[in-house]
């Protein structure tokens, strides 16, 4: 039986929502689950949408989808009072190793992320994420003394000039590519080294080896890229545009894999037409590194598995949410065949 919980601070959000998974976990819904989050995840509520443009996104101020979906996964809405104590219980029992908490971009979210960040961090030593749009360098700091561990600034696209399409000022949006890599720069710099993350996404019209480049660079300046795949969402700028091949996204996931674990890096691997056809590893490795299943499992925060953002249950699978079967590692390695590697 869960403790009353009483507001301890005027200011704390009345609502949150919350994932669909995560609620299933922290006893707020009742839907069967094919793969339980470890991470629980929050967004910020607002009534209406963000003030963002982004493209691919049906939060967007632009998007005529759902308002209560990010990604093509459903975030209902709780009273932020139920569901602060129900995280703590749930990392006290192991059932949730860390928290996620995503904000939209309106005015004084910065304030609703701290308050949101200080209760959660006054009820439980849970390791706390968060993922917003670029903040300056004092509320950031705010957010390390508020208890966050971890600060996540998604670039989403890997070049200036895809940014600018699907995120940027030429589509209307208040962001700049300028403005995200100086808020990176700085988060390192208050959170440090490999504690700050940026979320790359596959499929927006990138090359290969455009993206490949930008892991590396991320991994130089002390950020984790994590990895998704384009998901189109109905009503979104992008919902006609499909996902990115599943050789392709495999591919950069082996190289994403070598890079973030200093395997190899970026100059160590081969491209044909900005197609990535070598990882610079021997047969024997190239095989090893696939049979492990690890480079195919969701990237992003320790202990972030974030089942089926990206995907539906029935597959194809982008991201597993847990280590993959034997039978999808060999699936896999054949469809990574035609990788060349070095004799």
């Amino acid at each position: 039986m869960l403790e009353s919980y009483r507001m301890s601070r005027d200011d704390l959000p009345d609502r949150v929502r919350v994932s669909i998974g995560s609620a299933v976990v922290l006893g707020l819904a009742n839907v069967k689950l094919d793969a339980e989050p470890t991470t629980v995840y929050m967004l910020t509520y607002r009534r209406g949408r963000c003030s963002a443009n982004c493209a691919f996104c049906p939060q967007s101020a632009v998007s005529e989808g759902r308002a209560d979906l990010l990604s093509r996964v459903v975030w209902p809405a709780f009273h932020t009072r139920d569901v602060i104590p129900r995280i703590a219980e749930a990392f006290k029992k192991g059932e949730m190793r860390r928290a996620c908490i995503q904000a939209l971009n309106y005015p004084r979210v910065q304030e609703d992320i701290i308050c949101l960040a200080r209760e959660l961090h006054s009820f439980s030593e849970i390791p706390i994420s968060v993922s917003c749009q670029p903040l300056n360098s004092e509320d950031m700091r705010r957010l390390d003394e508020a208890g966050v561990e971890r600060v996540s600034i998604a670039l989403d696209a890997v070049t200036r000039e895809l940014f600018d399409k699907v995120k940027g000022t030429s589509i209307g949006g208040p962001y700049t590519w300028e403005g995200h890599l100086e808020a990176l720069k700085n988060a390192v710099k208050i959170f440090g080294r490999d504690r700050v993350t940026t979320h790359l996404i596959a499929g927006l019209g990138e090359k290969e080896e455009d993206f490949v480049m930008m892991i590396q660079k991320c991994v130089d300046s002390g950020v984790y890229p994590a990895v998704f795949a384009f998901t189109p969402i109905p009503g979104t700028v992008m919902a006609d545009r499909p996902q990115p091949s599943v050789a392709k996204y495999r591919r950069l996931q082996v190289a994403h894999y070598l890079m973030t674990h200093g395997i190899r890096r970026y100059e160590d691997m081969k491209f044909r037409d900005c197609r990535l056809t070598s990882f610079g590893l021997s047969k024997e490795e190239h095989l090893k590194t696939i049979r492990t299943g690890k480079p195919f499992r969701t990237s992003g925060c320790p202990n972030c598995n974030r089942p089926y953002y990206n995907e539906r249950p029935g597959g194809p699978i982008y991201n597993y949410p847990r280590h993959p079967a034997p039978s999808d590692i060999a699936v896999i390695e054949e469809l990574l065949g035609d990788i060349s590697c070095i004799p």
